[in-house]
């Protein structure tokens, strides 16, 4: 028992050679720091040693006294992208991190679908990856994976990981829509790119959450000092293990794709996921850092369920992220409507999401013009006799069904019954008749749960499922 408790404090401990000077594993050669910003870098030491850190680019030294439990931390200012450069850290011994890139800094992640690697699950393929994976030697990318890890409370490191420099091997076990986001990213702005992956399947997004961050929410919270028994479902704890570690490593703005594992309670998530952005914008210090985000894609949530089984309709919970969009500043959501698999929860077209969430950041962080990066949203609606006419924001050129009939609008009358309805693009907008629904009072788009897109601007983004009602969200009992 004493071995394994040796082992395990080893494996979890933050390491530099036999020296007394510790840095977590992130700040270690190959990494990237973000550019013309001021990012904190920090370790631990005896409380009685002063610590230097020096910075080649401009040789500039800093020195700072450790705190009574000996850890210290100083911002250095970085310059424009470029490198490679060197960091020199001592406390009376040295350490030299080398190969340091300077460039933009971003954080990916979620749950399984940002986890999933290139390379794919067992049995579960991406599209393309095999040609992605062998173009992807590029020693202007770097890559970081912070291992898996739940904590009963906040950690100061991760687990032991090193950056690597993208090569096939690591880039094929790295997140599929991380690596296309950041080599999209990259074939644009042309400088160093560091992508920083805390990902974890099958995650709720509370559990991405810190403890002050859910006073308002009735969640059960772990024992500070009882790491037994516990699993990524328990709010906290992969915040406490994954994401506090790398609180104050400077960067340009997060990608997330998660959602899944909180399709059951849609309502709350209206709430909790604004809430989320707000804690992790708070805790990096800042400001309104860019936040992108995937909405969940169309998937059969009831397959497998029984009679008498509650079903799941994920259209809530998409609806509950598209609404999310005017609760959170500075952000911008992927959709996935034309991209989804009713079998898979993991859709193969990862290429495509990476691509759709750099846009998003090309467009609104690197103020890149003259391209489309959205698709349309739904923005009002009125009503003319036993007509409802929807209006979309984003589709500047109007819509399109590329020819094929409009089949999944719904509208409901006072009784709040909905039918199928038949809709016509008129004007940029969509007319949304029923001859079972004289007087209309609500509208509904694609508001199933494996519901395939057949809805697009004319630059090929599908339109968000939406609806226009605030109806109190009813249980359905197959």
């Amino acid at each position: 028992m004493k071995f394994l408790t040796a082992l395990c404090f080893l494996l979890t401990t933050p390491f530099i050679s036999q020296a007394k000077l510790k840095l977590p594993w992130f700040f270690s050669d190959n990494m990237v720091l973000q550019q013309q910003s001021s990012p904190s870098v920090w370790g631990w030491t005896d409380k009685k040693n002063a610590v230097t850190v020096t910075t080649s680019w401009n040789n500039k030294k800093y020195t700072t006294q450790p705190d009574s439990k000996g850890k210290w931390k100083v911002a250095v200012a970085t310059p424009k992208a470029g490198g490679p450069y060197e960091i020199t850290i001592s406390d009376g011994q040295m350490v030299k991190i080398k190969n340091i890139l300077i460039g933009e800094v971003w954080i990916c992640s979620g749950q399984s679908n940002m986890e999933m690697p290139l390379k794919g699950f067992s049995n579960q393929p991406i599209n393309h990856s095999n040609d992605i994976v062998f173009k992807a030697t590029n020693d202007q990318i770097r890559l970081y994976n912070i291992p898996r890890s739940t904590q009963p409370a906040p950690r100061d490191t991760s687990k032991n990981f090193s950056w690597k420099i993208s090569n096939p091997e690591d880039a094929a076990n790295f997140s599929a829509t991380g690596y296309t986001f950041g080599k999209f990213l990259y074939d644009q702005l042309k400088v160093p790119i560091g992508l920083i992956n805390v990902s974890y399947g099958g995650t709720p997004v509370e559990s991405f959450m810190d403890a002050e961050s859910l006073k308002e929410y009735n969640f059960r919270l772990p024992d500070p000092n009882d790491p037994s028994r516990l699993n990524n479902k328990i709010a906290t704890v992969v915040y406490n293990g994954m994401m506090h570690p790398i609180i104050g490593y400077g960067i340009k703005g997060f990608i997330w794709y998660q959602g899944e594992s909180n399709a059951d309670r849609p309502k709350q998530y209206e709430t909790l996921f604004p809430d989320f952005v707000q804690m992790l914008r708070a805790k990096f210090n800042q400001g309104d850092l860019p936040f992108y985000f995937v909405q969940i894609a169309p998937f059969n949530y009831n397959k497998g369920r029984k009679k008498g089984d509650t079903l799941l309709n994920s259209a809530f919970l998409r609806d509950a992220q598209r609404k999310a969009l005017d609760k959170i500043p500075n952000s911008g959501m992927a959709v996935t409507m034309d991209i989804g698999d009713a079998d898979f929860i993991h859709p193969r077209e990862k290429q495509e999401i990476g691509k759709r969430l750099a846009l998003q950041a090309l467009a609104k962080t690197y103020h890149y013009k003259g391209f489309t990066s959205e698709g349309p949203l739904y923005e009002s609606m009125t009503i003319k006799d036993d007509k409802a006419t929807v209006k979309f924001k984003n589709a500047p050129v109007g819509l399109t069904s590329y020819g094929k009939p409009i089949t999944q609008f719904e509208i409901a009358g006072e009784d709040k019954k909905f039918y199928p309805a038949t809709a016509q693009l008129v004007n940029g907008g969509v007319e949304v008749t029923s001859k079972e629904v004289q007087h209309p009072v609500a509208v509904r788009y694609a508001f199933k749960d494996d519901a395939t897109g057949e809805l697009f601007n004319t630059a090929g983004f599908p339109a968000s499922s939406f609806r226009t009602d605030d109806w109190e969200i009813q249980a359905e009992v197959k």
